[in-house]
């Protein structure tokens, strides 16, 4: 095949392709690679094309077809895989590192506080009922027991940032 051919050939493939893609839905771009794809397999098999504007047109037909059966057969989902809402890897990380320090202060906390802010930041969603019958306290001195722990936890927290920021 002649190189004038295949530049006679290239506006005929873009208009057939630009005609069918919308129909199968397909990119135009996308029909006219398929189809040249299948010219250059029939290259390589060196069979020669008679008609060569009737097998391009027959080429973008049969194309269009594989692709409203493959649209027809595949199913979108409902979002995309990496458009999940949720945090990615590093935010994870990120998140599980913050809360390994914040226990480790509670830990550190002096008299009740470990043991009140831990039954506070349980994954088990306790009432102050529950943990007042939990630590042995009356319900109605955990709120003012909380405020105290909190300013003790604020204090502790505030100093180790302190003290890990760079200086100078």
């Amino acid at each position: 095949m002649t190189h004038e051919m295949l530049a006679a050939l290239c506006p005929l493939l873009a208009a057939e392709a630009s005609a069918e893609a919308y129909a199968c839905g397909m990119e135009s771009n996308d029909l006219e690679q398929a189809v040249w794809l299948r010219f250059l397999e029939r290259l390589e098999v060196d069979r020669p094309l008679v008609d060569p504007q009737g097998w391009l047109r027959r080429a973008v037909r049969s194309e269009a077809r594989r692709g409203r059966r493959a649209a027809r057969r595949e199913l979108p989902y409902g979002t995309e895989p990496a458009d999940d809402i949720g945090p990615d890897p590093e935010q994870q990380a990120l998140m599980a590192a913050r809360r390994r320090a914040l226990h480790a202060a509670v830990r550190r906390l002096p008299g009740r506080c470990p043991r009140l802010m831990a039954a506070l930041l349980s994954p088990q969603d306790l009432t102050y009922r529950e943990i007042a019958g939990e630590l042995g306290i009356s319900q109605g001195s955990l709120g003012p027991e909380r405020s105290k722990c909190l300013g003790c936890l604020r204090r502790l927290l505030a100093a180790e940032v302190a003290a890990s920021e760079p200086r100078g």
